[in-house]
């Protein structure tokens, strides 16, 4: 990476102060795409963030731990720690379930955050940040989500409220810095999107705007996609995917551009399936429903209340299980599944559940848009600590010798891609006013990295598109000299800038 290269040429040349920011520049280069993940309470955050690990670790009933902030992280020893306000830690160990106690038995208004450290190989890649519900029943832990959103607005303290030391529901420094450094969001709805939800989004994509980090991006996840209605969505056709499918698309429309895409996901099952949570013994009480007659099984699978109380060969405490691990849609699924294929083993049937929650696609989405994206906003941000640390050194010499050589990278090719991120971000947050078309036209060539893809039209010949790419590029060119606002000329020098390079890289 250009900036990693113009830290380590630097160190050598700057003062030990200056050449140790540049170090902590170089580790923060380095660490894993940091995930965010948001939305309602009772949304299934948790159950979602244990399902994206792979491991059932975080606490999905409401209880102090989840009205806190939880970074989870890969670390050499699994372990706990609790970060108080003050900055002190203390070691937590797991429950004998393995999961993060819900109960915490301390004081968690003096609690900071928690930072949850797996032998994990996922969170090698990926650092998941668990966050409170936003609806959440108290001030504070209401107060933690819209800060890590960027949503929360100082507020004065209740009269009466002696207890709150600090005046204030926000999160102090540490937490603050804690949750600062997310690249993408992941954000939870279910099957109504909520004023509040398009608030909370709005907030966040405006205050990454004035990040010199550069541009948080988000998708949206809609879980528990196996509890709509089939009927209650037109062209579904009664199954329950697709109208999972459709109802996804619209409301992406409707949150666009705040988030990239929705995708429909079934957390419970995805959490089961790949937590270890779906067991041989449950695959071989289906295997006893998957014997059972026709119309019995339908009649049992009406309700959840009756397919515990039917007196059948399964034992009540099973079927019990089988729900809490996979609900009525995925005991369904599972049965099918076995009934097509008799002699299917538990770990092939345990596969066949995970396709069937969508937990892939958001997976690929996340590897394929938030982590591509990942190494041009940290760039950004290790850009900006780079100048800072240079303005801060009182050594005019020293300072120049950054600038100079910061000037020197920003002039090649590839550092386009830094000014495409804040021209994205600017035109996302709403910070610039755009015609819908052209907000289009920028996220589209600004969020992939597929030429195709970029140009709207995957596929095309390269000629076709080396033609539409120059079209474009004097487009945006006259866009930016004739009728855009001095904010929007700014964009689209970069977007024509971006359509250029596009021409270029395809000619050559």
């Amino acid at each position: 990476m250009s900036v990693a290269n113009l830290c380590h040429r630097l160190q050598p040349q700057v003062s030990a102060r200056t050449a140790a920011g540049f170090a902590e520049v170089l580790r923060r280069l380095g660490g894993p795409l940091q995930v965010a993940v948001a939305g309602r309470i009772k949304s299934g955050k948790s159950t979602l963030v244990n399902a994206l690990i792979g491991r059932r670790v975080a606490p999905t009933d409401v209880g102090e731990c989840t009205r806190l902030v939880t970074r989870f992280q890969y670390g050499t020893v699994d372990r706990v720690e609790i970060v108080f306000n003050d900055g002190r830690k203390q070691v937590l160990p797991f429950a004998a379930d393995g999961m993060i106690p819900a109960e915490l038995g301390i004081d968690i208004d003096k609690v900071s955050h928690i930072e949850a450290y797996l032998t994990n190989a996922v969170l090698q890649g990926m650092t998941v940040i668990d966050t409170p519900g936003l609806g959440s029943l108290d001030a504070a832990s209401v107060s933690r989500t819209e800060q890590l959103l960027g949503a929360a607005k100082h507020r004065k303290p209740d009269d009466g409220d002696e207890d709150d030391e600090e005046g204030s529901d926000e999160l102090d420094d540490t937490s603050r810095n804690a949750v600062a450094g997310a690249e993408a969001v992941l954000y939870v709805v279910t099957q109504g999107v909520r004023a509040d939800d398009q608030q909370a989004l709005a907030a966040f994509t405006a205050a990454t705007a004035s990040r010199e980090a550069g541009p948080v991006n988000a998708i949206a996840v809609l879980n528990k996609a196996d509890t709509i209605a089939p009927e209650s969505v037109e062209g579904s056709g009664g199954d329950v995917w697709k109208a999972a499918t459709l109802l996804s698309e619209k409301q992406a429309a409707t949150l666009k551009p705040r988030i990239a895409d929705v995708l429909p996901v079934i957390g419970l099952i995805a959490e089961s399936a790949e937590s270890g949570g779906f067991t041989s013994g449950d695959a071989e009480a289906l295997r006893q429903l998957a014997e059972m007659d026709d119309d019995i099984l339908e009649t049992m699978l009406i309700s959840a209340d009756i397919f515990t109380s039917w007196e059948c060969d399964v034992a009540s405490g099973t079927r019990l299980r089988l729900l809490e691990k996979l609900d009525l849609f995925g005991v369904r699924y599972a049965v099918e599944a076995i009934r097509k294929e008799p002699e299917i083993t538990a770990g092939s049937l345990r596969r066949k559940l995970l396709d069937a929650s969508g937990l892939e696609a958001v997976r690929q989405r996340l590897s394929i848009v938030f982590a591509a994206r990942a190494d041009g906003i940290k760039a950004a941000a290790a850009l900006a600590s780079v100048t800072a640390l240079a303005h801060a050194s009182g050594d005019p010499a020293e300072r120049q010798r950054v600038h100079d050589a910061i000037e020197v990278l920003l002039a090649k090719p590839e550092a386009h891609q830094l000014r495409l991120l804040e021209a994205l971000t600017l035109v996302a947050s709403g910070a610039v006013d755009m015609p819908e078309d052209l907000s289009e036209e920028v996220l589209r060539v600004g969020s992939n990295a597929d030429i195709g893809a970029q140009l709207g039209k995957p596929g095309a010949p390269r000629a076709d598109l080396a033609a539409h790419a120059l079209e474009r590029a004097g487009w945006w060119r006259s866009f930016a000299s004739f009728g855009a606002t001095p904010a929007q000329s700014r964009v689209a020098h970069v977007v024509h800038r971006a359509y250029f390079l596009i021409w270029q890289q395809i000619r050559d």
